[in-house]
């Protein structure tokens, strides 16, 4: 398995993670526990060390999942998770965001207990809560360190200058944010900058676009009832249609170089630099190994070239979340 440094002075972990978020929650379908501690398995035997969970997975049975899952191997896992996003297992509409410091140390107590281990090597901030200060929540998270409970820190969705004011605080070793080809605010709203300049690393999750950008997905029937999806606006009426046409653009491509739209797709995002180190997730072995394959998928200048004249920034029609997720997004 290739390596990489999260950040200029992080640890090393595999140069592809494995998000487990899809295994528990919101892309429909009853949950199959077996077949996902498969995948997990799966991933650890071919070197994968980064799995990515969030106590709002479910909300908390994915940490419950993943914790089971590596109970007898957690020498072989950079394990991160995160707080902050509060859900109302009774509403699924219902949300908020909570940075105040006596919930990151609940929080974190909660989450241990959960996953069954003794520290968490990587936790995040799931979501900045406006009406905290940066200062005071980092604050929180860096006694969690000073306790051993935790060992690195990161923020998700995190604005150049919420980074800058967090790392100031106490370092940040890992910023996770929507990237991928439909979705490449980080190259200019000034986060890639930020985080290259202040020695962080990148985690860039939904990679393959919410599995759009693996070509499997040609119709929102698609769709299982209760999969988020069907609310997204990039899957919705002429947004699908317009955004299909894209993604048939980039499955031919990929076929022309005999891999697959998602392997591409993974290409593409480890092209843009040694410091990133996606998070693709899936529920069925076949497809992890799949998208594991694509660290021995190089692209040339002229490939890398032809795929963004296909999917420049911008191109992807409709936001990436609705409107009332797209508010909790810090900018």
């Amino acid at each position: 398995m290739k390596t990489c440094t999260l950040g200029r002075n992080g640890p090393t972990v595999s140069a592809l993670g494995l998000g487990c978020m899809g295994m528990s929650a919101f892309y429909g379908g009853r949950g199959d526990d077996a077949a996902a501690i498969a995948v997990i398995h799966r991933a650890l035997d071919r070197g994968v060390s980064l799995l990515d969970t969030a106590d709002m997975y479910g909300p908390h049975t994915n940490e419950i999942l993943v914790g089971k899952a590596i109970a007898d191997r957690r020498h072989e896992v950079f394990l991160a998770t995160k707080f902050g996003i509060k859900l109302d297992p009774g509403d699924p509409a219902a949300r908020g965001i909570d940075g105040r410091p006596e919930y990151v140390q609940a929080a974190c107590e909660a989450s241990l207990k959960r996953l069954g281990v003794e520290h968490i090597d990587l936790y995040y901030q799931h979501r900045v809560d406006p009406n905290v200060p940066i200062e005071d929540t980092v604050g929180a998270m860096a006694r969690l360190v000073e306790q051993g409970k935790v060992q690195y820190l990161g923020l998700s969705e995190a604005a150049p200058d919420t980074i800058r004011r967090a790392h100031a605080v106490h370092p940040i070793t890992a910023v996770q944010t929507e990237y991928s080809l439909w979705s490449r605010d980080p190259e200019s709203n000034g986060v890639f900058a930020t985080v290259r300049e202040l020695g962080i690393g990148f985690v860039p999750y939904s990679p393959l676009g919410r599995g759009f950008l693996t070509g499997a997905i040609v119709s929102p029937e698609d769709f299982d009832a209760d999969d988020y999806r069907r609310h997204s606006p990039r899957f919705q009426g002429d947004n699908f249609a317009r955004n299909l046409q894209l993604v048939e653009q980039i499955k031919a491509l990929a076929a022309d170089k005999g891999i697959t739209a998602s392997q591409l797709a993974l290409a593409w995002v480890l092209a843009q630099g040694d410091d990133l180190v996606p998070i693709p997730g899936t529920k069925r072995v076949r497809y992890l190994d799949e998208n594991l394959d694509a660290l021995d998928v190089a692209l040339t200048p002229d490939e890398l070239a032809g795929i963004d004249a296909i999917f420049p920034p911008e191109a992807a029609a409709g936001t990436r979340y609705p409107e009332s997720m797209m508010a909790a997004v810090n900018r």
